[in-house]
């Protein structure tokens, strides 16, 4: 029998964070730069739009030009170096130049991705997050592109409601292939899911155990805090 893990990342390690940067498409390799100094791996690129209006784009300094989104997992320690080279050497306060943030990471699907997303780094246990205890938490799921539908009926039998998909492109992501063992494509999905805190182990488990490291899907899954919810009081009545 295979073993299914969740780590929750109190019980494992100081905090770890899902770091999210965006800025226009021609400041990428400049962000790509500053990361390497800081020793971070961004785990994916995406590319999306703004979508402001004009007054408000200009009141911030921005154009309404093609975005880039760029993903990677930082420890609350690692953040706080960052964020002060963020302003000092990126100027990320200068408007236009782009916007950065942090969101805590409640729990990862099993030591090996965990190993990977962290690019097998050491850390100490901290105290717990306060936002542990909420009432709905933020799947994300990583996976090699074309298997949406077989990670969503692997959730949907787990009581997962529907998913949002993101087409991604990994980067530097061959270095740490050897945690978990794979080759590892380079086009991915990013799978988001709401789904009831009470519901996410099983759902994490059965993402992992239809759609894992064993099948073609290669799925990394791990889970946000949700802090306040709208909109899902008619899906939350349907289900009672």
């Amino acid at each position: 029998y295979r073993l299914i893990v969740q780590i929750r990342i109190e019980d494992f390690m100081s905090e770890l964070n899902l770091m999210v940067t965006i800025s226009d498409r021609n400041q990428i390799r400049r962000f790509l730069a500053f990361y390497k100094e800081y020793s971070v791996n961004i785990i994916l690129v995406s590319m999306g739009r703004g979508t402001a209006e004009d007054d408000v784009l200009h009141s911030f300094g921005f154009e309404a030009s093609e975005k880039a989104v760029l993903f990677a997992m930082v420890t609350t320690k690692e953040w706080k170096a960052i964020k002060s080279g963020l302003e000092k050497q990126i100027k990320i306060d200068i408007p236009g130049t782009g916007i950065v943030f942090i969101v805590p990471v409640s729990s990862v699907g099993g030591k090996k991705q965990l190993q990977f997303i962290t690019e097998g780094r050491d850390f100490e246990k901290e105290e717990e997050s306060t936002l542990k205890d909420t009432k709905h938490e933020l799947l994300v799921v990583i996976a090699n592109q074309g298997y949406t539908e077989l990670i969503m009926d692997a959730a949907r039998g787990a009581k997962a409601g529907g998913g949002t998909v993101i087409h991604a492109k990994g980067t530097g992501m061959k270095k740490y292939e050897h945690f978990l063992g794979v080759s590892l494509a380079s086009e991915k999905e990013m799978i988001f899911i709401v789904a009831k805190s009470e519901d996410k182990s099983s759902i994490m488990r059965a993402v992992m155990d239809q759609a894992g490291l064993g099948s073609k899907a290669k799925a990394i899954v791990f889970s946000l805090p949700v802090t306040e919810t709208a909109g899902l009081r008619l899906m939350e009545q349907e289900d009672d």
